[in-house]
Formats: C-alpha cells, sequence, structure tokens
C-alpha cells in the first residue's frame, strides 16, 4: 500500500483529506514533461505569458466558494476571513503579471557604430516551490506566478496540512489551458522533496517555512548548484511612540497579532511601548483581546479559529507558563472562552507584560496568539531592543513623525519597515528578509531578478 498524506483538520481533529505520495516513476515523468513544455515556453511572448496566468488567477477565483470552506477545514481559519486570502492572491498575482512585460525586457547599452550590446533576462528553467499551511494560497502565488511569467516551468510541493490548495492549483492551470506539464502539483514526502534538490534536478528553489527545515534545504542543495530562496522564521516587533494615534495603533496591532490565530509570517509578536503611554496602551489592547469570539471556523460569527494543532497550541501555552515562572504577568482570563483548554488547538488571545529578552515568549518564535509587551523610554532603548533578534522580516513604527519613522526604521535590522500599519504585504516592494529569518526576496521588480538569468550579448558587425 502506498504511503499516505494526510491532513488532520484542526477544527475537529478528524484525517480531512489524504493523498498518496508519488511514486518514482511519476516523479521523474513530471519532471521531464516540465522540461519539454518549458523549452517551448521560453520561446511565448511574454504578454501570451501574460493572458494564460491571468486565465489561472480567473480559474482560482471561481472557485472561491469551495476554497473558503476548504481553508477552514484544513487550517483553521474561520469562513468570515477566508475570501480575504483570495483577494490577497489577485492582487499579487495580477500585480507580478502587469509589470512582467517591462520588467523582462532586454537591458539594452547605447549603440556604437559596428557594435551591439544588450542583456537578455533568461528563465532559470524548472523553479521548485515549497509551500507552507498558513497562508498556502498567498505564500504559492509569491512564486508560481512570477515563475511562470518569467518563461519557467512550476513543480508545486505543498505542506501536507494544506493538500487541497495544490490541487486546486492543479485544477486552475488545467482549466486556464497552460501548456500540459508546465505547471505540476506533486504529493511528496519529505525524503522525495530531499532527493529532488540533492540531484539537482530542478534549477532553483523556493521555500517557506521553519528554520530548521531551511537548513535542510539549503544542506540538501548543497553542491548541487540549485538556487536557492528562503523564507523562514518570524519574531516581528512593533514600536508604539508616544505620539501615535493610540486608538489606531491598538486596533491595528491587535490584528496584527492574532489575526490567523496569530500563525502569520509576519504577524506582531512582541510590542515595544513608550513608558508615557505604556499603561494606557495595555488596558486598551486588553479591552480590545476581549472582543476576539473563539470558535468553530465554519460559524460565520467566529473571529478565531483553532491553532493548525494542539501540540502548536501548547507550545504556545508553555511558552507562557514559563515567563510567568520568570514573573512576567498573563493579562487575559482565558476561562472566559469555554473552547481554550490544554490539549485542545483552539486557544484563546493572550496578552504578556513584565517580560524581558531572557524569556522564550519574547525571543523564539511563537506562531500563535499572544503578544508580550515592553515599556521603552524612547527611540534609542526601543530600537535596540527590536534588533535583539535572530530574526527579521518586517517592523512597525507607530508615530505621527514621518521623518522619526524612517530614521528609526533605517537602524532596525529587518526586510520590511512599516510606518502605521502591520501584518501586510504590498506586492510592488520587495518581500525579503535578514538574519534567521532568509535569503533572496520574492514579488516587486526585484523578485523577477532571481527567476532569470542574464545573457550578455555583443554583436559586432559591418
Amino acid at each position: 500500500m502506498k504511503e499516505q498524506i494526510r491532513c488532520v483538520s484542526p477544527v475537529d481533529g478528524r484525517v480531512y483529506a489524504e493523498q498518496p505520495i508519488a511514486r518514482g516513476a511519476d516523479i521523474a515523468r513530471a519532471l521531464q514533461a516540465a522540461r519539454a513544455a518549458q523549452a517551448h515556453w521560453s520561446r511565448t511572448p511574454v504578454e501570451d505569458r501574460a493572458r494564460l496566468c491571468s486565465a489561472v488567477v480567473a480559474e482560482m477565483l471561481a472557485m472561491r466558494d469551495e476554497i473558503v470552506p476548504e481553508l477552514a477545514w484544513q487550517m483553521g481559519r474561520p469562513v468570515r476571513f477566508g475570501a480575504g486570502e483570495l483577494h490577497g492572491f489577485e492582487k499579487r498575482a495580477r500585480h507580478m503579471i502587469a509589470i512582467a512585460q517591462e520588467v523582462l525586457l532586454p537591458v539594452t547599452l547605447p549603440e556604437r557604430k559596428g557594435l551591439r550590446r544588450f542583456i537578455r533576462r533568461e528563465p532559470l528553467g524548472l523553479l521548485f516551490v515549497i509551500a507552507p499551511w498558513n497562508y498556502p494560497y498567498l505564500t504559492a502565488v509569491n512564486s508560481v506566478i512570477p515563475g511562470l511569467m518569467a518563461g519557467n516551468a512550476v513543480i508545486l510541493k505543498h505542506a501536507s496540512q494544506t493538500l487541497l490548495v495544490g490541487e486546486r492549483f492543479q485544477t486552475a492551470c488545467d482549466q486556464a489551458g497552460l501548456p500540459q506539464g508546465l505547471f505540476a502539483n506533486l504529493v511528496l514526502s519529505h525524503d522525495q522533496a530531499e532527493q529532488i534538490l540533492t540531484d539537482g534536478l530542478v534549477d532553483r528553489v523556493h521555500f517557506t517555512g521553519s528554520v530548521a527545515s531551511g537548513r535542510s534545504v539549503e544542506q540538501a542543495t548543497g553542491g548541487a548548484f540549485v538556487g536557492v530562496g528562503l523564507e523562514l522564521g518570524g519574531k516581528d516587533p512593533a514600536y508604539v511612540r508616544a505620539d501615535a494615534d493610540m486608538e489606531y495603533a491598538v486596533e491595528q496591532l491587535v490584528d496584527g497579532a492574532f489575526f490567523n490565530s496569530g500563525q502569520s509570517c509576519c504577524g506582531v509578536e512582541r510590542i515595544y511601548v513608550n513608558e508615557k503611554v505604556f499603561h494606557q496602551f495595555v488596558d486598551a489592547f486588553v479591552e480590545a483581546a476581549y472582543t476576539y469570539v473563539l470558535d468553530d471556523p465554519l460559524k460565520s460569527e467566529t473571529t478565531l479559529g483553532p491553532m493548525i494543532s494542539p501540540a502548536a497550541a501548547d507550545f504556545v501555552r508553555r511558552q507562557i507558563s514559563d515567563a510567568e515562572a520568570q514573573g512576567a504577568r498573563a493579562l487575559i482570563d482565558v476561562s472566559r472562552w469555554e473552547r481554550d483548554a490544554p490539549g485542545s488547538a483552539y486557544m484563546a488571545p493572550q496578552v504578556v507584560v513584565d517580560v524581558d529578552h531572557g524569556m522564550s515568549l519574547m525571543r523564539d518564535e511563537s506562531f500563535g496568539p499572544v503578544v508580550g509587551i515592553m515599556p521603552v523610554t524612547g527611540d534609542e532603548e526601543a530600537i535596540g531592543l527590536m534588533n535583539d533578534s535572530a530574526f527579521g522580516l518586517t517592523a512597525s513604527i507607530w508615530t505621527s513623525d514621518l521623518d522619526a519613522a524612517q530614521r528609526i526604521g533605517n537602524d532596525v535590522e529587518t526586510g520590511t519597515v512599516y510606518m502605521n500599519r502591520c501584518d501586510y504585504l504590498d506586492p510592488a516592494l520587495a518581500w525579503t528578509g535578514v538574519k534567521n529569518t532568509g535569503r533572496g526576496a520574492t514579488l516587486s521588480e526585484i523578485g523577477y531578478e532571481s527567476l532569470t538569468r542574464p545573457k550578455s550579448y555583443y554583436l559586432r558587425y559591418g
């Protein structure tokens, strides 16, 4: 009997979907078909690629009514928010399609008498996308659509928790009329994915996941001459200055900390607040946290669904209890939510104060609905604490002073600096991280640089 990949739903703990892993022969055929299709696709005009990729987007959006409840069952996001991911999917895809024709043009140099010089942007060949479960459409589309637009073939391996997402991508590509073999969704074990990289069967891999898994990807590609793009862990900070719009900052940061049950790559996990407004901020933050409805994500009134698994929720609970043992205070009475209990994937939001960076809660990625809040004396202390982390994906600064935000942002070690916004991605900007958060960039014009290679022409004539 073939090994099965199973999605165990966090909603009720039952197996929601399962698929057999691909056989070795299936993988070989998919890779061969991708190479053959890519050879023709690379010569397809960019405007024709855009037409077909736009059709893929339209086909995906046409499945909205099926996708939204599937997301709730697979990874626990409430149905009231499910359509938001598809909106983001569309926005990112259409932006990258729109800019491709100009971005992929050759770089031309001034012609001299009897000499023509230019640089073409050639596709790499075969892109391997390993996508996570927490934003399964958004993270995958960051690479899939730009990869195709750049003239590459794409192999997608989606997380076991979101098996059906890979199938949706395959359906959308097939119904849009994408050339057969150009895109393939493969159900793979970790060992199979690693072997593809070790054997150098693809030209680049884009991986989103944990730091430990990212290291495994880098090790697997060692010596195989496979390009690597990584988006790994995060512990994103926010800094609230005394001149911030307090009501707005609280509203936005509560959402940034607890949306998707805190399971966001760029979710806010630690907040530093000027001591002059610290108590005002914390009191308002706690009050807002109590408004969340923790329940079955299939219910329309639910605003906080389960975490991905009981084990993930219990990890966060241990972080909180360990912090309390070191002198921290948890301000939320979780008994107000009947669903919250040890051993359950359902976890209420939590706010913790009297914390410091000696605590795992402020140092290690939580990936859950908890946030630690510390007072600071001013900008210098805030910058030091924001940078005191092994991670760096995004950082947000809450202030009415534009120049101060830019000045502080210049000193913060991060991939993206926000002013008065958080937990957001603008596809016109490069999505990237520093330190243990990752390597490379997706989206924006810069994202296309890692999906192509330069080919220089020096043509002497006459």
